[in-house]
Protein backbone atom coordinates (compact mmCIF):
# COMPACT_ATOMS: atom_id res chain seq x y z
CA UNK A 1 0.00 0.00 0.00
CA UNK A 2 2.83 2.30 1.04
CA UNK A 3 4.41 1.74 -2.20
CA UNK A 4 1.63 2.14 -3.84
CA UNK A 5 0.71 5.63 -2.72
CA UNK A 6 4.40 6.73 -3.14
CA UNK A 7 4.21 5.38 -6.99
CA UNK A 8 1.56 8.75 -7.34
CA UNK A 9 2.77 10.80 -5.04
CA UNK A 10 6.71 10.50 -6.09
CA UNK A 11 5.69 11.35 -9.65
CA UNK A 12 3.86 14.32 -8.83
CA UNK A 13 6.92 15.50 -6.54
CA UNK A 14 9.53 15.21 -9.35
CA UNK A 15 7.42 16.84 -11.95
CA UNK A 16 6.65 19.70 -9.95
CA UNK A 17 10.49 19.73 -8.94
CA UNK A 18 11.45 20.47 -12.47
CA UNK A 19 9.03 22.97 -12.82
CA UNK A 20 10.69 24.76 -9.68
CA UNK A 21 13.67 25.18 -11.01
CA UNK A 22 12.79 25.80 -14.39
CA UNK A 23 10.39 28.95 -12.91
CA UNK A 24 13.26 30.06 -10.57
CA UNK A 25 15.42 30.77 -13.75
CA UNK A 26 12.90 32.22 -15.89
CA UNK A 27 11.94 34.67 -13.14
CA UNK A 28 15.74 35.91 -12.56
CA UNK A 29 18.05 34.02 -14.92
CA UNK A 30 20.24 33.83 -11.96
CA UNK A 31 21.91 30.36 -10.75
CA UNK A 32 22.32 32.64 -7.69
CA UNK A 33 18.75 32.72 -6.84
CA UNK A 34 19.09 29.08 -7.71
CA UNK A 35 21.23 28.39 -4.45
CA UNK A 36 19.16 30.87 -2.46
CA UNK A 37 15.92 28.48 -3.28
CA UNK A 38 17.77 25.71 -2.83
CA UNK A 39 18.84 27.24 0.53
CA UNK A 40 15.28 28.18 1.49
CA UNK A 41 13.78 24.91 0.97
CA UNK A 42 16.24 22.82 2.64
CA UNK A 43 17.67 25.19 5.44
CA UNK A 44 15.16 24.11 8.29
CA UNK A 45 16.09 20.64 7.68
CA UNK A 46 19.43 21.96 9.71
CA UNK A 47 17.94 23.12 12.68
CA UNK A 48 14.73 21.09 12.70
CA UNK A 49 15.68 16.93 11.42
CA UNK A 50 17.42 16.42 15.26
CA UNK A 51 14.10 17.25 17.42
CA UNK A 52 11.80 15.65 14.54
CA UNK A 53 14.45 12.36 15.37
CA UNK A 54 13.38 12.38 18.66
CA UNK A 55 9.69 12.63 18.19
CA UNK A 56 10.19 9.68 15.73
CA UNK A 57 11.06 7.55 18.99
CA UNK A 58 8.34 8.75 20.71
CA UNK A 59 5.53 9.65 18.64
CA UNK A 60 2.79 7.04 16.18
CA UNK A 61 5.05 7.79 13.24
CA UNK A 62 2.16 6.77 10.82
CA UNK A 63 -0.30 9.89 12.07
CA UNK A 64 2.71 12.28 11.77
CA UNK A 65 3.56 11.27 7.89
CA UNK A 66 -0.13 11.63 7.21
CA UNK A 67 0.05 15.35 8.50
CA UNK A 68 3.86 15.59 6.85
CA UNK A 69 1.94 14.71 2.90
CA UNK A 70 -1.66 16.78 3.84
CA UNK A 71 0.84 20.21 4.65
CA UNK A 72 2.78 20.05 0.96
CA UNK A 73 -0.55 19.22 -0.41
CA UNK A 74 -1.46 22.66 0.22
CA UNK A 75 1.32 24.69 -0.81
CA UNK A 76 1.96 22.71 -4.11
CA UNK A 77 -2.09 24.09 -4.56
CA UNK A 78 -1.27 27.34 -3.30
CA UNK A 79 1.71 27.80 -5.72
CA UNK A 80 -0.07 26.57 -8.49
CA UNK A 81 -2.52 29.13 -8.14
CA UNK A 82 -0.21 31.98 -7.58
CA UNK A 83 1.33 31.13 -10.91
CA UNK A 84 -1.97 30.66 -12.83
CA UNK A 85 -2.95 33.98 -11.35
CA UNK A 86 0.39 35.34 -12.75
CA UNK A 87 1.30 37.14 -9.29
CA UNK A 88 3.84 34.71 -8.03
CA UNK A 89 7.41 36.86 -7.39
CA UNK A 90 10.21 35.45 -6.07
CA UNK A 91 9.96 35.70 -2.58
CA UNK A 92 6.80 33.63 -2.96
CA UNK A 93 8.84 31.02 -4.01
CA UNK A 94 11.59 30.96 -0.92
CA UNK A 95 8.62 31.37 1.63
CA UNK A 96 6.82 28.25 -0.35
CA UNK A 97 9.96 26.55 -0.29
CA UNK A 98 10.91 27.09 3.25
CA UNK A 99 7.67 25.93 5.02
CA UNK A 100 7.48 22.40 2.86
CA UNK A 101 11.17 22.41 4.10
CA UNK A 102 10.09 22.33 7.67
CA UNK A 103 7.74 19.48 6.56
CA UNK A 104 10.42 17.77 5.15
CA UNK A 105 12.48 18.15 7.98
CA UNK A 106 9.94 15.96 10.17
CA UNK A 107 9.07 13.51 7.69
CA UNK A 108 12.37 12.20 6.91
CA UNK A 109 13.40 10.75 10.28
CA UNK A 110 9.44 9.49 10.99
CA UNK A 111 9.37 7.50 7.51
CA UNK A 112 12.91 5.95 7.58
CA UNK A 113 12.13 5.19 11.19
CA UNK A 114 8.80 4.10 9.67
CA UNK A 115 9.84 1.71 7.70
CA UNK A 116 11.19 -0.73 9.92
CA UNK A 117 7.75 -0.95 11.50
CA UNK A 118 5.94 -1.77 8.33
CA UNK A 119 8.63 -4.81 7.31
CA UNK A 120 9.16 -5.92 11.16
CA UNK A 121 12.46 -8.21 10.27
CA UNK A 122 15.89 -6.20 10.03
CA UNK A 123 16.71 -8.92 7.65
CA UNK A 124 14.68 -7.36 5.00
CA UNK A 125 15.76 -4.09 5.20
CA UNK A 126 18.43 -4.01 2.86
CA UNK A 127 16.27 -5.16 0.03
CA UNK A 128 13.18 -2.73 1.64
CA UNK A 129 15.31 0.84 1.32
CA UNK A 130 16.68 -0.31 -2.03
CA UNK A 131 12.81 -1.30 -3.02
CA UNK A 132 12.56 2.11 -1.74
CA UNK A 133 15.04 3.78 -3.83
CA UNK A 134 13.99 2.15 -6.64
CA UNK A 135 10.86 3.39 -6.07
CA UNK A 136 11.91 6.91 -5.68
CA UNK A 137 14.12 6.87 -8.54
CA UNK A 138 11.99 5.42 -10.98
CA UNK A 139 9.63 8.78 -10.50
CA UNK A 140 12.70 10.78 -10.70
CA UNK A 141 13.55 9.26 -14.02
CA UNK A 142 9.78 9.75 -15.43
CA UNK A 143 8.77 12.51 -13.86
CA UNK A 144 11.45 14.58 -14.89
CA UNK A 145 10.43 14.06 -18.78
CA UNK A 146 7.02 14.66 -18.12
CA UNK A 147 7.33 17.45 -16.06
CA UNK A 148 9.87 19.03 -19.24
CA UNK A 149 6.97 18.63 -21.79
CA UNK A 150 3.82 19.60 -19.37
CA UNK A 151 6.22 23.25 -18.60
CA UNK A 152 6.99 23.64 -22.52
CA UNK A 153 2.86 22.88 -23.18
CA UNK A 154 0.52 24.32 -20.07
CA UNK A 155 3.02 25.91 -17.83
CA UNK A 156 4.65 25.65 -14.27
CA UNK A 157 1.55 26.03 -12.56
CA UNK A 158 -0.32 23.18 -14.08
CA UNK A 159 3.13 21.16 -12.35
CA UNK A 160 2.43 22.39 -9.02
CA UNK A 161 -1.39 21.29 -9.36
CA UNK A 162 -0.68 17.80 -10.81
CA UNK A 163 1.80 17.76 -7.85
CA UNK A 164 -1.13 18.43 -5.04
CA UNK A 165 -3.46 15.89 -6.55
CA UNK A 166 -0.38 13.42 -6.43
CA UNK A 167 -0.21 13.65 -2.61
CA UNK A 168 -3.48 12.15 -2.01
CA UNK A 169 -2.47 8.92 -3.13
CA UNK A 170 0.24 8.38 -0.25
CA UNK A 171 -2.20 10.17 2.23
CA UNK A 172 -5.29 7.51 1.24
CA UNK A 173 -2.27 4.56 1.58
CA UNK A 174 -1.22 5.51 4.73
CA UNK A 175 -4.92 5.92 6.44
CA UNK A 176 -6.00 2.70 5.08
CA UNK A 177 -2.84 0.93 6.22
CA UNK A 178 -2.78 -1.86 9.20
CA UNK A 179 0.47 -1.40 11.18
CA UNK A 180 1.43 -3.61 14.07
CA UNK A 181 1.33 -0.90 16.96
CA UNK A 182 4.79 -0.95 18.19
CA UNK A 183 5.40 -0.30 22.06
CA UNK A 184 7.80 2.06 23.42
CA UNK A 185 9.17 3.15 26.64
CA UNK A 186 7.68 6.15 28.54
CA UNK A 187 9.95 9.10 27.89
CA UNK A 188 10.23 11.31 30.63
CA UNK A 189 13.53 13.35 29.72
CA UNK A 190 13.34 16.40 28.14
CA UNK A 191 13.72 16.88 24.27
CA UNK A 192 16.69 18.02 24.72
CA UNK A 193 18.65 15.37 27.37
CA UNK A 194 17.05 13.08 24.23
CA UNK A 195 18.76 14.90 21.55
CA UNK A 196 21.94 15.23 23.21
CA UNK A 197 21.42 11.41 24.04
CA UNK A 198 21.28 10.51 20.50
CA UNK A 199 23.77 12.57 19.02
CA UNK A 200 26.57 11.46 21.53
CA UNK A 201 25.43 8.10 20.39
CA UNK A 202 26.00 8.51 16.62
CA UNK A 203 29.56 10.52 17.43
CA UNK A 204 31.19 7.75 19.47
CA UNK A 205 30.09 5.04 18.00
CA UNK A 206 32.81 5.17 15.34
CA UNK A 207 31.33 3.36 12.51
CA UNK A 208 28.07 5.90 12.41
CA UNK A 209 30.14 8.68 12.80
CA UNK A 210 32.75 7.69 10.00
CA UNK A 211 30.35 7.33 7.89
CA UNK A 212 27.98 10.39 8.49
CA UNK A 213 31.03 12.38 7.92
CA UNK A 214 31.47 10.93 4.54
CA UNK A 215 27.63 11.79 3.54
CA UNK A 216 27.81 15.60 5.28
CA UNK A 217 30.88 16.48 3.24
CA UNK A 218 29.42 14.70 -0.06
CA UNK A 219 26.08 16.39 1.10
CA UNK A 220 27.29 19.71 1.21
CA UNK A 221 30.02 19.87 -1.73
CA UNK A 222 28.23 17.20 -4.01
CA UNK A 223 24.87 17.03 -3.96
CA UNK A 224 24.23 20.83 -4.79
CA UNK A 225 24.71 20.41 -8.47
CA UNK A 226 21.33 19.24 -8.92
CA UNK A 227 19.83 23.05 -8.37
CA UNK A 228 22.22 23.77 -11.29
CA UNK A 229 20.37 21.92 -13.61
CA UNK A 230 18.94 24.61 -15.07
CA UNK A 231 21.97 26.37 -16.06
CA UNK A 232 23.37 23.61 -17.35
CA UNK A 233 20.19 23.11 -19.82
CA UNK A 234 19.89 26.86 -20.86
CA UNK A 235 23.11 28.01 -20.97
CA UNK A 236 26.00 25.47 -21.31
CA UNK A 237 24.11 23.35 -23.24
CA UNK A 238 21.64 25.78 -24.94
CA UNK A 239 18.20 23.66 -24.48
CA UNK A 240 14.51 24.42 -23.32
CA UNK A 241 12.75 22.74 -20.42
CA UNK A 242 12.81 19.84 -22.83
CA UNK A 243 16.07 19.20 -22.48
CA UNK A 244 15.85 20.24 -18.53
CA UNK A 245 13.99 17.44 -18.08
CA UNK A 246 16.14 14.89 -20.12
CA UNK A 247 19.00 15.81 -18.06
CA UNK A 248 16.94 15.18 -15.06
CA UNK A 249 15.80 12.23 -16.39
CA UNK A 250 19.42 11.12 -17.52
CA UNK A 251 20.11 11.54 -13.68
CA UNK A 252 16.95 9.50 -12.38
CA UNK A 253 18.01 6.62 -14.71
CA UNK A 254 21.62 6.12 -13.15
CA UNK A 255 20.04 6.55 -9.84
CA UNK A 256 17.09 3.76 -10.26
CA UNK A 257 20.07 1.58 -12.09
CA UNK A 258 21.53 1.82 -9.12
CA UNK A 259 18.75 1.18 -6.64
CA UNK A 260 17.56 -1.86 -8.99
CA UNK A 261 21.19 -2.89 -8.02
CA UNK A 262 21.29 -2.66 -4.39
CA UNK A 263 17.88 -4.86 -4.49
CA UNK A 264 19.23 -7.86 -6.18
CA UNK A 265 22.26 -7.84 -3.30
CA UNK A 266 21.38 -9.62 -0.14
CA UNK A 267 24.60 -9.36 1.96
CA UNK A 268 25.43 -6.81 4.02
CA UNK A 269 29.18 -7.62 5.02
CA UNK A 270 29.94 -6.11 1.60
CA UNK A 271 28.09 -2.62 2.01
CA UNK A 272 31.60 -0.39 3.36
CA UNK A 273 33.65 -1.05 0.52
CA UNK A 274 30.66 -0.79 -1.82
CA UNK A 275 30.15 2.67 -0.49
CA UNK A 276 33.74 3.63 -1.03
CA UNK A 277 33.08 2.24 -4.64
CA UNK A 278 30.23 4.20 -5.29
CA UNK A 279 31.14 7.31 -3.52
CA UNK A 280 34.44 7.86 -5.99
CA UNK A 281 32.29 7.25 -8.96
CA UNK A 282 29.46 10.04 -7.73
CA UNK A 283 32.87 12.12 -7.00
CA UNK A 284 34.29 11.04 -10.53
CA UNK A 285 30.90 11.89 -12.29
CA UNK A 286 30.18 14.93 -11.16
CA UNK A 287 34.34 15.93 -11.86
CA UNK A 288 33.59 14.78 -16.21
CA UNK A 289 30.14 16.50 -16.04
CA UNK A 290 31.51 20.01 -14.85
CA UNK A 291 33.66 20.22 -17.79
CA UNK A 292 31.24 18.81 -20.36
CA UNK A 293 29.80 21.16 -23.15
CA UNK A 294 27.94 17.76 -25.03
CA UNK A 295 24.22 17.23 -24.89
CA UNK A 296 24.75 13.50 -25.19
CA UNK A 297 28.35 12.91 -23.25
CA UNK A 298 26.44 14.91 -20.06
CA UNK A 299 23.48 12.51 -20.59
CA UNK A 300 26.03 9.80 -20.12
CA UNK A 301 27.75 11.63 -16.95
CA UNK A 302 24.83 12.38 -15.50
CA UNK A 303 23.71 8.94 -15.67
CA UNK A 304 26.77 7.46 -14.14
CA UNK A 305 26.68 10.15 -11.18
CA UNK A 306 23.10 9.31 -10.27
CA UNK A 307 24.20 5.77 -10.27
CA UNK A 308 26.85 6.69 -7.73
CA UNK A 309 24.54 9.28 -5.72
CA UNK A 310 22.24 6.37 -4.97
CA UNK A 311 24.09 3.51 -4.17
CA UNK A 312 26.58 5.46 -2.18
CA UNK A 313 23.50 7.17 0.09
CA UNK A 314 21.42 4.19 -0.24
CA UNK A 315 24.01 1.99 1.30
CA UNK A 316 24.96 4.22 4.02
CA UNK A 317 21.22 4.12 4.82
CA UNK A 318 21.08 0.43 5.36
CA UNK A 319 24.03 0.23 7.03
CA UNK A 320 23.32 2.38 9.68
CA UNK A 321 19.72 0.94 10.06
CA UNK A 322 21.10 -2.64 10.24
CA UNK A 323 24.12 -1.76 13.11
CA UNK A 324 21.75 1.27 15.08
CA UNK A 325 20.49 0.57 18.48
CA UNK A 326 16.53 0.29 18.03
CA UNK A 327 15.89 2.99 20.77
CA UNK A 328 18.05 5.34 19.39
CA UNK A 329 16.64 4.55 15.59
CA UNK A 330 14.66 7.72 14.89
CA UNK A 331 17.02 9.99 16.16
CA UNK A 332 20.29 8.77 14.16
CA UNK A 333 17.89 8.56 10.99
CA UNK A 334 17.60 12.42 12.00
CA UNK A 335 21.26 12.69 11.96
CA UNK A 336 21.53 10.96 8.48
CA UNK A 337 18.98 12.96 7.31
CA UNK A 338 20.55 15.93 8.48
CA UNK A 339 23.80 15.12 7.23
CA UNK A 340 22.44 15.76 3.37
CA UNK A 341 19.02 17.89 3.62
CA UNK A 342 20.43 19.67 6.24
CA UNK A 343 24.03 20.68 5.09
CA UNK A 344 22.86 20.57 1.36
CA UNK A 345 20.91 23.82 1.56
CA UNK A 346 24.15 25.21 3.33
CA UNK A 347 26.48 23.75 0.44
CA UNK A 348 23.55 25.26 -2.40
CA UNK A 349 24.17 28.90 -1.23
CA UNK A 350 27.66 29.16 -0.67
CA UNK A 351 28.19 27.25 -4.30
CA UNK A 352 25.47 29.26 -5.82
CA UNK A 353 27.14 32.75 -4.92
CA UNK A 354 30.66 30.72 -5.63
CA UNK A 355 29.27 30.74 -9.12
CA UNK A 356 28.38 34.24 -9.63
CA UNK A 357 31.97 34.85 -10.00
CA UNK A 358 33.55 31.63 -11.14
CA UNK A 359 31.02 30.32 -13.12
CA UNK A 360 29.04 26.56 -12.76
CA UNK A 361 31.51 24.58 -14.09
CA UNK A 362 34.52 25.54 -12.58
CA UNK A 363 32.39 25.89 -9.24
CA UNK A 364 31.54 22.33 -9.27
CA UNK A 365 34.80 20.91 -10.49
CA UNK A 366 36.28 21.93 -6.96
CA UNK A 367 33.33 21.25 -5.15
CA UNK A 368 34.14 17.14 -7.30
CA UNK A 369 38.32 17.55 -5.96
CA UNK A 370 36.84 18.13 -2.31
CA UNK A 371 34.72 15.06 -2.56
CA UNK A 372 37.25 13.15 -3.56
CA UNK A 373 39.07 14.35 -0.49
CA UNK A 374 36.67 12.90 1.57
CA UNK A 375 36.73 9.86 0.25
CA UNK A 376 39.86 9.30 0.79
CA UNK A 377 40.06 9.62 4.38
CA UNK A 378 36.68 7.24 4.47
CA UNK A 379 38.94 4.53 2.78
CA UNK A 380 41.32 4.32 5.64
CA UNK A 381 38.04 3.99 7.82
CA UNK A 382 36.40 1.40 5.75
CA UNK A 383 37.61 -1.66 8.32
CA UNK A 384 36.51 -0.18 11.51
CA UNK A 385 33.42 0.51 9.63
CA UNK A 386 32.99 -3.07 8.67
CA UNK A 387 33.50 -4.90 11.87
CA UNK A 388 30.61 -3.36 13.23
CA UNK A 389 28.26 -5.61 11.16
CA UNK A 390 29.73 -8.10 12.77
Amino acid sequence: MFFMGQIVSLMGTWIQNIALGWLVYRLTDSAVWLGVIGFSGQIPALFLTPFAGVFADRLDRRKVLIVAQVVPMILAFTMGTLILTDIVQVWHIALIAALNGVVIAFDNPFRHAFLVDMIGDKELLQNSIALNSTLFNSARFIGPMIGGFLIAWVGEGICFMINGVSFLGVVFSLVAMNVKPVNRNPHHASVFSDLVEGARYAFSFKPIRFLLLLVVTTGFFGLPFQVFMPVFAKDILGGGSQLLGFLTGALGAGALTGAIYLASRKNVSTLPKLILGSAIVFALGLMSLSLSTSIALSLVLLYITGFGMIVQYASTNTLIQTIVDDGKRGRVMSLYGMSFLGVTPLGSLLLGTISGSIGVQITLLASSVVCLVAVAIYSRRVKVVKEAIG
